[in-house]
């Protein structure tokens, strides 16, 4: 029967493809709004993410190397509206954290017989706020402390 009504009316069979075609389109395009201001929407929410953010070791003593070992980044835990913890994972890739080795608290490990020194990063949660100049609260840092060996010497 179909094929009668395509030879008694050329092009009628095409035109259910058109319009399941555009019934997609539409549909498609809908779902993205939707997904959109269902995004947007969560934004304003308060959220607590971690991201990782870099940083930038400064002031560290002359007569020594920095270690390798160092983490590149650190995982800020964060809680604040989504709009600011938006900003900071975009902005994080062009402004890194310092670390400045002049005004932390470096603590020898006691139990080492080597001469190896830490930072406990919960000390420098202010600093890191300071730095970041954002609505958010930062809950915690990640890894907890900063291990790096002091006996290397520049030659």
């Amino acid at each position: 029967m179909e094929n009668q009504n395509a030879t008694w009316f050329p092009g009628s069979a095409g035109k259910k493809t058109k319009t399941r075609n555009r019934n997609f389109i539409v549909f498609a395009f809908f779902i993205v709004l939707s997904f959109i201001f269902w995004y947007l929407n969560s934004l304003e929410k308060d959220l607590e993410t971690d991201i990782k953010y870099p940083v930038k070791y400064v002031n560290f003593p002359e007569n020594k190397t920095l270690s390798d070992d160092l983490p590149p980044k650190l995982t800020l835990i964060l809680n604040g509206r989504g709009y600011s913890i938006l900003k900071l994972k975009i902005s994080g890739k062009t402004s890194p954290l310092e670390i400045d080795y002049s005004g932390t608290g470096i603590k020898h490990e006691r139990d080492s017989k080597s001469a190896d020194y830490y930072i406990v990063t919960s000390g420098l949660v202010q600093k890191f706020s300071s730095q970041l100049k954002s609505d958010c609260k930062i809950v915690s840092v990640k890894p907890d402390t900063l291990f790096f060996p002091s006996g290397q010497s520049v030659k």
